[in-house]
């Protein structure tokens, strides 16, 4: 007797297996390419010989030119907002808020400069803080701890205050408390992570700030706001909250100016800038250029501004110059240059009153970069030895000729002051090129795990029969060897080098399980031929030219390819909507090249065969070929509709970001608010009312469990909170006073509300996830009053249970079916007094608790994306479900004319299509492979008030970024499900069982022949799995070979750490998908072991 249950312990050792394969691959690879820079453990002091003389001198006892600092950032300032146009009638919101800037400017020239601060990638605030107190330059990895902060072991600003004796009181963003543990004399920090506060921080500086400036207890003072940024992110920069925000901070600047002393400089400088929505994080000019204002009592410049000062002032060239003008070293690992108009020119006569002089600041600044380019040459040894040659050599030349012009007390000439800062932008630029430090050996292992990775996956989904069914699991074998020679490995280190580290033996462990499973896959294939007598074997014909190009492989191979193309990479979103909507088209062409796609004309010159013809009626063909172009149809519609929601990159200068995007908070039109609203909560409608109507047309809202519940009461319920949500959010602030209260108790009730929704359904789908009503009843002519016989089954009597176990499935749909088709009352042959069986759902078993819980999931998601995305997910639904049925409706043409591959595997096409529209609706939502377009408000949804971790906000950006990679692969076993839930008479339901092509018994026919069930899942799973796995491959070689491209940081990184994050993301889902479809067979089992028992007594 064949067994009835699947092998789903094997199918899912086999995916896990793979999965973590490519995990150790990624990891290698990361850990190789996004390395940080080596940090240089050393500190300035106050003796250290830098000046002309070459004496050992007290620097810090030299009287600096200010005594006190007030260092007022102002985070997101970017420069157009410092900009005054008087000629601007008509000012935008952010346009002209700020005239303190150019007021001060205009009436004492003398005493203040306004600059744009240009910020080095990437333009997030821990980075910025870093490169303003250390004047160092970032690495591309430093963007990961941003919400993660550590101390800052180089040398800083805050260090060198404190070993001086300057008092630094802080107060603003937390981040510099966890940046600078324990630095500061007096510190009042407060949160910062939620960008939908625009006041506290703000209101608890401004009531420390004033009392502070005219106190005694301060030497340096740092403010730190955050409402301009925070505003940015919740409304963008065009909204009125800006313009309040920025008049605020105008009147703050003013105030403070008031309190300076002659003794004090006031800089006011923005941290980075913000794109057009209000985003930040990329290297685009809107971005990098903040706002610079130094302001002094007394006169600090000559006069007005001339020719020679600079245009834009790089961030880190103000930490030597803060350094210089209060007296303290400048930062040992700093590579700044000082800013030369805030020294005087030469003049022996002024002595050391007016403070270091230009000369002797631009020397100062260069021997000090000189020592710290020497100490990190010899520690890191990856700067080039040409590159560094040419700038010892440069130094060389320039400290002997500045050295004669000292002795000489001669001012230097202009060429050599010339020279000494171009000697110092030569530094930054090879520091620049030479920082993004790689270990070419962990790549490259990283690079032969993830090939041997897709490989191994490819031949498991073309040898998935064989693996389901060879009774010695080969896997065990691999797995027990891999770890033998991981601990081999892990104990050679030990003895070695007295440590381990882990990343070589998962390398090891994963490479030797790789080549152990290839070359057993080879052996197979040896032995296969060997036994069929030099003959191949019929699962050999994967292996042939003609199947490795066929269409659906060669666009794969395609867009691996185009991943080396920055100007694929940056239109993505508009190429895979091309690939998907050519290769949908591929499906009706190739049915009419094969003849499948018309009914077939009958020739009546032939004689009639004694056989029946193959043919299936023509009605049929047709209907079905109708059924095909019309979702066909359906399908060009959304993915054209779809590319109404997609974002823009910074590279795309013309493009204009979707409305949608935006929040309705944003919308200042309530009109246009109130038509976005109602729009949303219509898609939001349509959306349940499908997935309930789907339900209910195949009979799986009649039973009582668990899963029909949560689609009855759970799934609507969750929407009216999606729509109350909405309603909530784009309340404005100062709307409904009365209400104000109840409103934000309500930000907070709901969405939580939604969050218990969504568990609540997800547990009941997984611990009921049966929708199948069965009802005993006697079989007696009650049924005659019926218009339409229910179906119902008889259990025979004569036979033993475990065979009518074996034997139900296929009987109860016989006998279902031929009930519903010939109108039987009852049975020529049953006893009137033996019970029946009445079943509903049966058929879509499998399908429809996979259904309800990716809509479930959907919505749960929908949740953490703007009010306007709910369009875009109607048209995921629609997408979803026209690719399934152009799937089934293909299979069913094929099966219906004898084209019949067998079993239930699905081809390549409709997997390839289905991880496109998954890339497709992930730029459809809004999404893009940059760290710009992440969209942080969905950490807030529920939580207004914030995190006190980072775990639960990291977690709903996450869900928010890769909901698309989320609800594909938990949706990736339906298209196994499909063709058979829409299969009609005469295709494979007939050709399947043997049973003439009389009966469709949908998702049963699983049930019949579980090893094929099972081969096919894991076929299924593992061709998505090479899928999204050769595109992390495509990025990763990408990242590789061009790691030195002009574009690397700003594209093809960001690219890879995308792919690679949705991968991680793709695997836990699918592998959520196939565990929910295991659990169903399980519970199926169970439900016809109960059933069984109860017919036959």
């Amino acid at each position: 007797m064949t067994s009835t249950r699947m092998k789903g312990h094997r199918v899912l050792s086999l995916l896990l297996w793979m999965c973590a394969v490519y995990f150790v691959g990624i990891y290698l690879f990361v850990g190789g390419f996004l390395l940080v820079r080596l940090e240089v453990n050393r500190t300035s002091t106050c003796g250290d010989v830098l000046e002309p003389g070459g004496e050992p001198r007290d620097f810090c006892g030299v009287k600096p030119r200010f005594r006190r600092a007030v260092l007022l950032i102002i985070d997101a300032l970017k420069i157009d907002f410092a900009r005054f146009d008087p000629n601007n009638t008509s000012p935008r919101p952010f346009e002209n808020k700020l005239p303190v800037f150019e007021e001060t400017c205009s009436s004492r020239p003398d005493q203040c400069r306004l600059y744009p601060f240009r910020a080095d990638p990437p333009t997030t605030t821990m980075q910025r803080i870093k490169g303003l107190t250390t004047g160092s330059l970032p690495t591309f990895v430093d963007m990961g701890s941003n919400f993660a902060s550590r101390a800052i072991s180089d040398d800083n600003l805050i260090h060198q205050f404190g070993q001086v004796g300057k008092r630094v009181v802080f107060m603003g963003d937390d981040t510099w408390e966890s940046l600078f543990p324990n630095k500061f004399y007096c510190s009042l920090p407060f949160p910062s992570f939620n960008v939908h506060d625009l006041h506290t921080v703000d209101d608890g500086i401004l009531q420390n700030l004033y009392t502070t400036m005219v106190g005694d207890e301060w030497d340096v003072l740092v403010a730190h706001f955050l409402g301009v940024d925070h505003c940015g992110h919740r409304f963008g920069p065009d909204h009125p909250a800006m313009a309040d925000k920025l008049t605020q901070m105008d009147g703050v600047i003013r105030s403070v100016i008031n309190h300076i002393q002659n003794d004090t400089l006031l800089v006011v400088m923005g941290d980075h800038g913000m794109t057009d929505t209000g985003d930040h994080g990329g290297e685009s000019q809107k971005e990098t250029d903040a706002t610079l204002f130094l302001y002094s009592a007394v006169p600090l410049f000559p006069g007005p501004p001339s020719q020679d000062e600079p245009d834009v002032v790089p961030q880190i060239n103000l930490v030597p110059t803060l350094a210089l003008l209060l007296g303290v070293p400048i930062p040992y690992s700093s590579v700044g240059q000082v800013l030369l108009p805030l020294f005087p020119e030469f003049d022996p006569a002024q002595g050391a009153l007016a403070g270091l002089s230009q000369h002797e600041a631009l020397w100062i600044n260069t021997k000090q970069v000189s020592r710290f380019l020497v100490t990190y040459s010899a520690l890191a040894k990856d700067i080039p030895s040409e590159s560094l040659a040419v700038l010892q050599h440069q130094y060389e030349n320039l400290s002997s000729e500045y050295l004669t012009f000292a002795r000489e007390g001669r001012s230097p000439p202009r060429e050599l002051s010339l020279a000494l800062q171009a000697y110092l932008t030569s530094v930054q630029d090879v520091c620049r090129a030479t920082w993004a430090r790689f270990n070419p050996l962990k790549m490259t292992a990283g690079l032969i795990i993830l090939a041997l990775a897709c490989l191994m996956c490819f031949t498991v989904s073309e040898m998935s029969s064989a693996l389901v069914g060879e009774n010695r699991f080969r896997l065990r074998a691999a797995v027990v060897v891999a770890l033998l020679v991981g601990v081999c490995v892990a104990a050679g280190q030990l003895l070695s080098w007295g440590s381990v580290e882990l990343a070589w033996c998962m390398a090891a462990s994963a490479f030797t399980s790789e080549l152990f499973f290839l070359c057993q896959a080879l052996q197979s294939k040896t032995s296969a031929a060997v036994k069929n007598g030099a003959k191949a074997p019929k699962s050999a014909s994967w292996r042939t030219p003609r199947y490795l190009l066929s269409p659906p492989l060669v666009v794969t191979l395609l867009r691996f390819a185009s991943m080396l193309s920055n100007s694929y990479v940056i239109t993505e979103g508009q190429s895979v909507t091309f690939l998907l909507r050519s290769l949908a088209l591929y499906i009706p062409l190739r049915l009419n090249w094969d003849g499948l796609l018309l009914p077939a004309n009958q020739d009546p010159s032939k004689p009639a065969s004694f056989l029946p013809s193959p043919a299936s009626p023509p009605s049929t063909v047709r209907k079905e070929s109708s059924t095909l172009v019309a979702f066909f149809a359906l399908l060009v519609g959304s993915l054209y509709l779809s590319l109404f929601f997609h974002g823009c990159r910074e590279e795309q200068h013309a493009c204009q970001p979707s409305p949608f995007l935006s929040s309705l908070a944003r919308v200042k039109d309530n009109q246009l608010k109130n038509i976005l609203y109602v729009l949303s909560v219509f898609s939001l409608a349509v959306w349940t009312y499908l997935l309930r109507k789907c339900l209910q047309h195949y009979g799986n809202l009649n039973s009582s469990g668990g899963t029909v519940f949560t689609a009855r009461w759970i799934l609507p319920l969750l929407s009216v909170c999606l729509g109350l949500h909405w309603a909530v959010s784009a309340s404005p602030e100062n709307s409904f006073r009365n209400l104000s209260e109840f409103i934000k108790l309500a930000q907070i009730f709901i969405p939580r509300a939604a969050y218990c929704l969504l568990g609540l359904g997800v547990a009941l789908i997984w611990l009921d996830p049966l929708t199948v009503f069965v009802k005993t009843r006697p079989a007696s002519g009650t049924l005659k009053n019926l218009s339409v016989p229910p179906p119902r089954y008889r259990a025979s009597t004569g036979i033993s249970p475990q065979a009518e176990l074996h034997h139900l499935i296929p009987q109860i749909y016989q006998h279902m079916r031929r009930s519903l088709d010939d109108g039987e009352t009852s049975g020529g042959n049953e006893v009137d007094n033996r019970p029946a069986v009445e079943a509903y759902g049966l058929g879509t078993v499998y399908s429809a608790p996979l259904l309800l819980f990716c809509g479930l999931l959907g919505l749960g998601l929908l949740h953490l994306h703007p009010e306007g995305m709910a369009l875009s997910f109607l048209l995921l639904l629609f997408e979803m479900g026209a690719l399934l049925h152009i799937h089934a409706s293909s299979t069913t043409l094929c099966d219906l004319r004898g084209v019949y591959s067998g079993g239930f595997n699905v081809p390549w096409t409709p997997v390839v299509l289905w991880s496109l529209a998954a890339t497709q609706f992930f730029h459809a939502t809004g999404h893009l492979p940059t760290f710009s377009s992440i969209q942080w408000e969905a950490a807030f949804v529920g939580f207004p008030g914030g995190h006190t971790g980072t775990f639960l906000p990291a977690s709903l950006v996450t869900l928010n970024t890769f909901a698309s990679h989320i609800l594909f692969a938990v949706g990736c076993p339906l298209l196994l499900f499909w063709p058979l839930v829409c299969e009609v008479r005469g295709s494979r339901a007939g050709k399947a069982s043997g049973e003439g092509g009389e009966e469709a018994v949908m998702e049963m026919r699983l049930r019949e022949k579980p090893q094929l069930f099972s081969s096919a899942l894991l076929q299924l799973s593992a061709r998505y799995l090479f899928i999204l796995g050769l595109q992390v491959f495509a990025s990763v070689c990408a990242a590789a070979i061009l790691r030195r491209h002009l574009m690397v940081w700003c594209v093809f990184a960001p690219k890879f750490m995308f792919e690679a994050s949705g991968f991680l993301v793709s695997c836990v889902s699918l592998l959520l998908g196939v565990s929910l479809v295991l659990r169903v067979d399980v519970a199926v089992g169970h439900w016809f072991k109960r059933l069984v028992p109860d017919v036959s007594r």
